[in-house]
């Protein structure tokens, strides 16, 4: 069966490309050929670039801060950091034509897909979705005969953003769906109380793939090892994290290594452009295979972490959404690894070993019930959940 797959933008994003990635393997071993739709990022509006631009200005000439003043990369600079995340996409992931904006999905006819799976990632956050209702297929025709299914969909965060008229909008398109599994155990009970369907959770699809076949990606780019073991993969540092991160470089007396570019556009501008490009997805695979101990604000590095072996803490990132966290380590037993801030604790959580047997075992069996979720879902005749 031939698969469209909704999701959100593709940028350097590396959970977001890795989940794409994965969801499509899934499928492939189930026997469906699937495509991602390749679209653009919703770009900064005019005005919050001309207010920003004025306000950085002012700051810089008459303050005298060292700021940048334009903090968004131009199209040729952001081909330049996102050179090797594209490359990995054009290399590995099955994607249509770039849809240059929402009004492009008019056109996905010419596709000619039998089915749709909007998923995973937070593509059912108002924040992330410029035209929610697309990502509940809003596109499609009302009386079409695709099969309309959400793997692993998260809202995000435990409590309900969307505005009255999302809610009619998406309960509607809800209802229309042939199955629904969500990412967070929260996402039930939104589901049912404001879109009315049910739905199941499942496991982001990162974690259907086993971790050889990441580490087959890994060998064919020859990534070399990375000069440290203790991975840091801190999204929003603070003085807090990086506390906990000297901990356990102190307690294992082991070498922190970063993941991340070494500059992010907005802060260090066009002048250090070199700074901001972002390393392969396969160098980002490479520092969780050789870890011997991992600290991360990420849910995706979380993932990775667990999918890995490694002993790791995952730091509750509230900005972000600490409900994808707390439904994913409880499943696995692992609620203990998610540390709020530093405290005195920290020490026996760092020294507490993960018994990973247990925890395999159950994963192996959430992945079994992830494909058969995938599998029914695409053989089923009738349609509505509610």
């Amino acid at each position: 069966m031939k698969i469209g797959i909704i999701t959100l933008p593709f940028n350097w994003n590396y959970g977001g490309i890795l989940q794409t990635y994965a969801l499509q393997f899934a499928l492939k071993k189930l026997g469906h050929d699937s495509y991602t739709i390749n679209r653009n990022t919703a770009p900064m509006s005019l005005k919050l670039k001309v207010l920003s631009y004025v306000r950085r200005s002012i700051l810089k000439i008459v303050f005298r801060k060292d700021v940048v003043v334009r903090t968004w990369p131009t199209k040729e600079e952001e081909k330049t950091i996102r050179q090797h995340t594209d490359r990995f996409i054009r290399e590995n992931v099955q994607i249509t034509d770039l849809f240059k904006s929402e009004k492009d999905f008019k056109n996905i006819g010419k596709y000619n897909f039998k089915a749709f799976v909007t998923g995973s990632d937070q593509v059912w956050r108002p924040k992330y979705s410029p035209v929610l209702e697309n990502h509940f297929l809003g596109f499609l025709p009302k009386n079409g005969d695709v099969k309309k299914i959400a793997y692993a969909a998260s809202f995000g965060v435990g409590n309900w953003e969307f505005n009255a008229r999302q809610t009619k909008i998406c309960a509607s398109l809800a209802q229309s769906f042939d199955q629904i599994s969500v990412r967070e155990d929260s996402a039930v009970n939104l589901c049912k109380e404001k879109l009315k369907v049910d739905s199941v959770v499942a496991l982001d699809p990162t974690m259907l793939v086993d971790k050889e076949e990441y580490i087959k990606l890994v060998e064919k780019d020859n990534i070399p090892q990375l000069p440290g073991t203790l991975l840091n993969y801190i999204l929003d540092l603070t003085p807090d994290k990086k506390k906990i991160v000297d901990q356990v470089a102190d307690e294992f007396t082991i070498k922190p290594v970063s993941i991340m570019p070494k500059g992010i556009f907005r802060e260090v501008g066009k002048h250090k452009l070199d700074d901001c490009i972002c390393p392969p997805v396969t160098n980002w695979l490479r520092g969780f295979m050789d870890a011997k101990f991992v600290v991360t604000d990420s849910f995706h590095g979380t993932v990775f972490s667990i999918i890995f072996n490694k002993p790791f803490l995952a730091i509750g990132n509230a900005k972000r959404g600490i409900t994808r966290f707390s439904s994913l380590l409880k499943i696995l037993g692992l609620e203990d690894r998610l540390v709020l801030n530093y405290d005195e604790s920290i020490k026996e959580k760092i020294n507490t070993p993960i018994d990973y047997e247990k925890v395999n075992t159950i994963l192996d069996q959430k992945k079994k019930e992830a494909y058969q979720f995938l599998e029914n879902s695409l053989h089923v005749n009738q349609k509505g959940l509610g």
